[in-house]
């Protein structure tokens, strides 16, 4: 199976996930925001230096995002418990975790590493489901900055 590339219809998935709130505790579905562009941040590991510090940055610059109507999913490998923690410790995100326990979307989306590690990634899928930005990292010590994931998402509305 290829990876997805621009142009491509993005994976569907259903995970579970957190946003914080006992509410906030179900299962998220990509099909759920159709109509509207979602960030897909898919990260190594709660509670990870780099990780802790790109969540925190698209947190504290969330209105950006909202500026062009994009949602924002992060997506790892822990457990819906362990994100929940990873939150806690960090006073908060400002959208879900969601829970990729056996890696399978992380697979349709060609973001494993050669042992089976997440790679830091971003896809921007616009309103009709059709991936408009792809950021695979190759070493994961940086993150895309918001600017330029609110830029992928700006164009794909245009």
């Amino acid at each position: 199976m290829s990876s997805p590339t621009v142009g491509d219809p993005a994976p569907g998935f259903t995970l579970p996930g957190t946003d914080g709130t006992p509410a906030g505790h179900r299962d998220y579905s990509l099909s759920d925001y159709a109509g509207r562009p979602v960030v897909l941040a898919f990260y190594p590991g709660d509670n990870t230096p780099v990780c802790t510090r790109q969540l925190n940055s698209y947190t504290a610059e969330i209105d950006q995002f909202r500026d062009v109507d994009a949602t924002v999913l992060a997506i790892s490998p822990q457990s819906v418990e362990s994100h929940d923690g990873f939150a806690e410790n960090q006073g908060g995100f400002a959208f879900p975790l969601l829970s990729d326990a056996d890696k399978q979307v992380g697979k349709r989306y060609g973001i494993l590493g050669p042992v089976g590690f997440y790679r830091r990634s971003i896809f921007v899928v616009d309103g009709a489901g059709v991936l408009r930005y792809v950021h695979r990292a190759v070493a994961g010590l940086s993150f895309r900055p918001t600017a330029e994931v609110v830029a992928a998402v700006a164009a794909a509305r245009a």
